[in-house]
């Protein structure tokens, strides 16, 4: 990576979803320049780095963000030094950021129109005059300070070409495996799931029909709750609507609209919730519904994650389907509610398929400690 001095100072704003994706630009971006800062969140109203970022009166800040009201940056840059202020993310999660901080309304905000399409071929965009966050930022530093910025795009276009290249490898591979006869069983599962480390969780949402288009409000998380296996310490948490409730939620989580209201402050249960956890500790869920959710409002996660409907689906070769009624359907017995409304079901559910595939992989240890005892006790022939 190039580290390139800039008259500019471009502050990088991550939705925390951005995070998790590999083949993401923009921390890339904030290590190919030197005055660049990256700063992970959704809601930065009062998140005293990003605002000190943003008051230095000799680089005033300015929002690059296309949409009405944008100027074109091309045809009228900024008269001066700018401290250019980038959301990284996809653009549904970066239409959030936006909205839910108002001092980025107020900021003057600036679009461009891309020479050529987006190089990022592995990724696909929602319209064509779309580019990645790093093509973004080198296109516009090349209309305020002049043609130097194109180091800048060779680690990007190395990690596409790279992609692409093993991509059509692994795809050879996966053909020559589909003509093996030979089916091993499918039980070995991720370590975390056999460990002390696991903790299995629960969210439930404030959401608006998928009918209700683009004019509903993004789903919100109102209830976590959460257990962890080995001691069977619980947590749990409703957490006050930030926006209207939808008609549905009251019936879909099962608590009741003052019940909801009465609820703890978002930043309130995120505080509870990173001490509940310890520094190595496993999240698993049915997929990765809550884990969006917790994410998309700024909420913390560690690193480690396992998704059980997936590791159920891979191990014993079949279609898992809901939480509601897969342990019905593999015969496991159900435990009692742990926690109020729909939420404390369904993370009993959790926990029951938790610790039917624990059971299974450690027999699956079992099975594979007595045939290696019994090929070490057999004389070569």
């Amino acid at each position: 990576m190039p580290s390139i001095a800039t008259r500019t100072r471009v502050v990088i704003l991550q939705h925390p979803r951005e995070r998790y994706v590999a083949i993401g630009t923009g921390r890339m971006t904030s290590m190919c320049l030197s005055s660049a800062s990256l700063h992970l969140g959704v809601d930065f109203e009062h998140d005293a780095a990003v605002r000190a970022a943003l008051a230095d009166p000799a680089r005033p800040a300015a929002l690059l963000w296309p949409g009405e009201g944008a100027i074109d940056i091309a045809a009228s840059p900024p008269e001066g030094p700018v401290t250019l202020v980038v959301i990284d993310g996809t653009w549904s999660t970066a239409k959030k950021v936006v909205r839910v901080n108002p001092f980025l309304a107020s900021l003057p905000r600036y679009a461009f129109a891309p020479r050529a399409p987006s190089a990022y071929r592995i990724r696909r965009e929602p319209r064509d005059d779309y580019v990645s966050t790093i093509e973004a930022v080198a296109h516009v530093l090349t209309v305020l300070e002049g043609d130097h910025f194109q180091p800048m795009l060779a680690p990007f276009t190395a990690m596409v070409d790279g992609q692409i290249e093993y991509q059509s490898r692994l795809h050879g591979a996966r053909v020559r495996h589909k003509r093996n006869k030979l089916h091993l069983p499918r039980t070995r599962l991720a370590a975390e799931l056999g460990s002390d480390r696991l903790v299995c969780v629960m969210g439930e949402a404030n959401a608006w029909p998928y009918r209700e288009g683009d004019t509903s409000p993004p789903d919100e998380l109102v209830q976590w709750t959460a257990r962890r296996l080995s001691t069977g310490e619980m947590f749990s948490a409703v957490i006050a609507p930030r926006q209207r409730l939808a008609p549905s939620t009251t019936s879909h989580t099962a608590l009741s609209e003052e019940r909801l209201h009465a609820g703890e402050t978002f930043a309130a249960f995120n505080e509870r919730w990173k001490a509940f956890l310890r520094e190595d500790d496993v999240v698993c869920a049915w997929g990765h519904y809550a884990r969006r959710l917790l994410l998309d409002d700024g909420g913390y996660l560690p690193t480690g994650y396992v998704d059980l409907r997936r590791a159920l689906g891979d191990n014993l070769r079949m279609k898992a389907g809901s939480i509601d009624d897969v342990g019905e359907r593999i015969g496991l017995v159900p435990s009692a509610s742990m926690g109020e409304g729909r939420g404390g079901e369904r993370l009993a559910r959790v926990v029951d398929v938790a610790m039917h595939l624990a059971a299974i992989q450690r027999l699956y240890d079992e099975a594979m400690a007595a045939s290696k005892a019994v090929d070490a006790a057999t004389p070569p022939v």
